[in-house]
């Protein structure tokens, strides 16, 4: 044990900087390996300063990318091993229903990626589940799969261990309809097989070489091989590494929305999640989970947010505008009419996306998306707003997720030192399949075959993102 104010130091086999979800399941694969393993983390655990923090996630079969719909069958398996081992569960299902204009592209990927998919028109859906609504010309697809991650009991089951059906500050969980096993701590399973967990140290530098240094705060770490899934910080620890990824935070709005007529809690059913695909005034997506985190609010959020530092994530202006909180009020209106149509609780999220590229030109290689396509433009009408009301938000917790430019993951090797391997951009999609990405980070780590490809996901399809190192 090293003297008080003595740098700590020590070699492993394994470093992986980031406790965030992706950065977990890496670490806890390769302990499973029994590869003596060091997890970094910057911010003292538990902390909401990620993108892996919150209550609740969607998980679900329903892809309109193939590379991701081939993993869910084992995304949802390992969720399962991880749920035997932890004695908690972490999973509620509750179906998901996918929504659009007919002959979207997108969901039509969906509707072929579940072989028992099940189409829905408006009458159909509306027998099925009244909450919902839709337009002339829309349908749904039903994901029987889809559900409800409780993402702070899974992140602590993997990297530190659940106590019994309690979070983090000690508060009951939601509530899930399989009874709570005795827990076994998770975080010993992973020291059992040779995993450090180490936070509140923040990474300083990188040395590169057949033996890497990582320096912290607190210590001077070196292994042969690194794993990097920092998150919104991902972007700064590689830069002096040579790679200019293009990764932008950007902060969300997670909001709740109350029910007109709340749900009785003795019923032990929930809504299903749902997403809405290809409407023209929200082209990056809306989604929703059930009532299950707060007592009779809903979660329905946009997939998009503003540009945002992640160093100074806590500085949410106040009272500044919030247009995609009247976008979203909207869509309650117009689909969800047994919602109130302005938000009781407002959180924030921080993702991490490409920097926008001028209209008609290219982000590092990679095309403007196009608009949606796939039928007539599905707007919906404005909110309609009482005197002084303002659908601005009434509380505040910054999160922080991060994307690339064509919206899929970074998972590869650093194109000159292939001993660094970078996970990235996963924010929006990539909790549910983080004990997938973590395998592959492992898998890339030691050298063998990825249990997936990994060709969508290499670095070099952005052009200019390698420079000489400072």
């Amino acid at each position: 044990m090293a003297a008080p104010n003595q740098p700590h130091q020590a070699t492993y086999d394994a470093i992986v900087i980031g406790a965030g979800i992706q950065g977990s399941f890496a670490a806890y694969h390769l302990a499973q390996r029994h590869r003596d393993t060091l997890l970094l983390e910057q911010f003292i655990l538990p902390h909401s300063r990620g993108s892996s923090h919150g209550q609740s996630r969607i998980t679900r079969s329903a892809y309109p990318r193939a590379p991701y719909a081939r993993m869910m069958p084992d995304s949802f398996r390992l969720w399962q091993r991880l749920e035997a081992e932890a004695g908690s569960s972490l999973y509620r299902r509750t179906g998901l229903v996918v929504l659009g204009p007919a002959g979207n592209p997108e969901l039509e990927g969906c509707r072929r990626s579940l072989r028992a998919g099940e189409v829905l028109d408006a009458t159909a859906l509306a027998q099925r589940f009244p909450g919902l609504r839709l337009h002339a010309g829309e349908l749904a697809v039903w994901d029987g799969t889809g559900g409800v991650l409780f993402a702070d009991r899974a992140l602590r089951a993997v990297q530190v261990g659940a106590a019994r059906g309690m979070g983090w500050d000690g508060c009951p969980l939601a509530p899930s309809p399989q009874p709570y096993a005795v827990t076994v701590p998770t975080q010993d399973v992973f020291r059992r097989h040779g995993g450090t967990l180490r936070d509140g140290e923040k990474v300083l530098r990188i040395d590169p070489g057949a033996t890497l240094t990582v320096t912290t705060t607190a210590g001077v770490y070196r292994a042969p091989r690194l794993i990097i899934a920092a998150g919104a910080w991902t972007g700064a620890l590689v830069a002096p590494l040579g790679l200019r990824l293009p990764l932008q935070p950007l902060r969300i709005d997670v909001c709740y929305w109350r029910e007109k007529e709340p749900r009785s809690p003795g019923t032990g059913r929930a809504g299903p999640c749902f997403m809405a695909l290809g409407l023209c005034r929200a082209p990056h997506g809306i989604y929703g989970l059930p009532a299950l985190e707060y007592p009779g609010l809903v979660k329905v959020c946009y997939h998009h947010g503003s540009p945002a530092d992640p160093e100074e994530r806590d500085r949410v202006p106040l009272g500044g505008p919030h247009p995609d909180i009247a976008l979203l009020s909207s869509f309650i209106s117009s689909y969800l009419p047994g919602l109130e149509p302005q938000p009781a609780v407002v959180e924030t999220c921080l993702y991490t996306v490409r920097p926008p590229p001028r209209s008609g030109t290219q982000a590092f290689g990679v095309p403007t998306p196009p608009p949606p396509q796939g039928g007539p433009c599905h707007a919906f009408p404005p909110p309609t707003l009482g005197p002084g009301e303002d659908p601005g938000p009434h509380t505040l917790t910054p999160w922080l997720p991060q994307n690339t430019p064509d919206e899929d993951f970074i998972l590869d090797k650093h194109p000159k030192f292939s001993n660094i391997i970078i996970g990235a951009g996963f924010s929006g999609h990539g909790f549910k399949l983080a004990p997938v990405v973590g395998k592959l980070l492992c898998e890339l780590s030691l050298g063998e075959e990825p249990s997936h490809s990994t060709a969508p996901f290499a670095i070099t399809r952005f052009s200019g993102v390698l420079r000489a190192a400072l």
